[in-house]
């Protein structure tokens, strides 16, 4: 099918709207399901669509979804720092001050990861 630009003068955004040629659409077996009520079918388009369809192809692919998997493990340490170990907001300033934060916070995690890895031996009581 065959669409030429049509810019929308009515549109605020000033967005560009494709439109069929008539007697294209006129010849077309689906009309009636595509524009039963119109000459030709219009297909308004967004200015950023471009970029929308560039994240939909990248969502489509297997790294992608190796990328989510990973980010789901880091984003719930981040939300455990942030609710459990208080790092909600920085108390120390400067970047030397946040840097020695997030230092503290990234070892309290990693002594939790490896007090369960390494669980605490079992002191035998004497009767």
């Amino acid at each position: 099918m065959t669409f030429f630009c049509l810019q929308h003068v009515r549109n605020a955004t000033k967005n560009p709207t494709f439109q069929a040629l008539k007697h294209t659409c006129q010849a077309c077996p689906s009309k009636m399901k595509c524009c039963p009520n119109a000459d030709a079918r219009k297909i308004p388009r967004e200015e950023h669509e471009d970029a929308r369809q560039v994240a939909r192809d990248i969502a489509k692919t297997k790294q992608y979804a190796i990328s989510m998997r990973l980010r789901k493990k880091v984003e719930m340490l981040f939300a455990h720092l942030k609710r459990i170990l208080g790092l909600g907001r920085l108390r120390l300033r400067g970047p030397c001050g946040a840097n020695d934060e997030f230092l503290l916070a990234a070892t309290a995690q990693n002594l939790r990861k490896l007090a369960k890895i390494f669980p605490a031996p079992q002191q035998t009581r004497k009767a």
